[in-house]
């Protein structure tokens, strides 16, 4: 019977604490402030609480967790240097960076600059210009939309609270252009396409890429100069027409005027 009920006992003695106190570890306040249990210090001698587990922090359920170990040292944090001993940064005056910007001191347009602007480029008068003139149409216009955007941007930023409606009314202008150089792209790619159409069908025309990529043919060749040989034909006809109606024709001054006959004599 006393074997059986000592594991039991035993048992019970772990589980209930021994309210004796131990050496060395008397609590004199309400809340440890003992420096070597509030962090790990760097001290010659310290213990290595370390488990080296590498799932240190991840969720037992759902494996989620830190990935990366964390680090707490004693180790001084790095503090901030003034903006006057920094050193001068060199920038560079041309940078590409500096077209987002209306100029080199201000981040946003005013609403009067905003408002300086014209209106938008037509269809009927980008029909005029070149592939050149419209791609370096376009890229200015992509630069405006980019100063107009870093401007609003800006403006939100700093809750400046005007200059909203000048933007917008600006950037539906360079929009407007925008609209109207593809407008007129797609209409040069549809004659274009067109044109490779009724090429494929045209024997003077070679579309592989080697030869000559246009070659007449002879019967137009001929056609071309039977009919100039029917006008100079006809050209030397009506030379000689004219010459024959000369020759027929008399010289008016030869002949005699009836004032100068005399008159016969009735018998």
């Amino acid at each position: 019977m006393a074997s059986a009920i000592r594991p039991s006992m035993g048992a019970l003695g772990r589980i209930i604490p021994s309210t004796a106190p131990r050496a060395g570890l008397q609590q004199t306040a309400s809340l440890s402030t003992t420096a070597a249990l509030l962090k790990r210090h760097k001290y010659p001698g310290a213990r290595d609480n370390k488990d080296h587990s590498k799932k240190r922090g991840e969720s037992a359920i759902r494996g989620t967790g830190t990935r990366w170990r964390l680090s707490v040292s004693d180790e001084p944090l790095p503090r901030p240097v003034p903006r006057d001993r920094l050193p001068a940064i060199a920038t560079d005056p041309d940078h590409g960076l500096w077209d987002f910007f209306p100029d080199r001191k201000t981040v946003a347009a005013p609403p009067e600059e905003d408002a300086k602007h014209g209106r938008g480029w037509t269809v009927e008068e980008l029909r005029h210009k070149s592939w050149d003139d419209l791609h370096r149409l376009w890229w200015v216009c992509v630069k405006e939309r980019n100063r107009i955007a870093t401007g609003n941007w800006e403006r939100n930023k700093s809750q400046m609270g005007f200059g909203e409606a000048e933007a917008q009314t600006r950037d539906f202008a360079v929009r407007d252009t925008m609209r109207s150089i593809k407008h007129a792209l797609t209409e040069r790619f549809y004659a274009w396409e067109d044109a490779v159409k009724l090429a494929a069908t045209d024997p003077e025309v070679n579309l592989t890429g080697s030869g000559p990529a246009f070659t007449p043919a002879e019967y137009l060749e001929q056609g071309e100069a039977a009919a100039e040989g029917a006008q100079v034909a006809e050209a030397a006809e009506e030379v000689v027409e004219k010459t024959e109606l000369a020759a027929a024709t008399p010289d008016p001054a030869t002949i005699p005027s009836s004032k100068e006959q005399p008159e016969t004599p009735k018998p």
